[in-house]
């Protein structure tokens, strides 16, 4: 089990009602901590509109989840 850090954007903030949260997960990848993440919050946007950050870098949906990461989700943002 990997204890990682993740923080969250916008829409995805608005759902999960924190804007940051520590969370132990067996997911294997981003792409399964996501799913764990709909499931737990209720999101609804699609992975595919958003981008994951690890410890500061843009990812890929495919890389592995590590213990003590800080993960990003970070949806499409509209300004005015």
């Amino acid at each position: 089990m990997a204890t990682v850090k993740l923080l969250y954007f916008a829409s995805l903030r608005d759902a999960a009602g924190v804007a940051e949260e520590t969370l132990g997960t067996t997911a294997a990848d981003l792409r399964a901590l996501y799913a764990e993440l709909r499931e737990r919050h209720g999101f609804v946007m699609p992975l595919e509109r958003i981008r994951v950050a690890v410890d500061g870098a843009f990812a890929k949906l495919d890389d592995d989840v590590r213990d003590g990461s800080e993960i990003a989700f970070i949806p499409p943002v509209s300004g005015g």
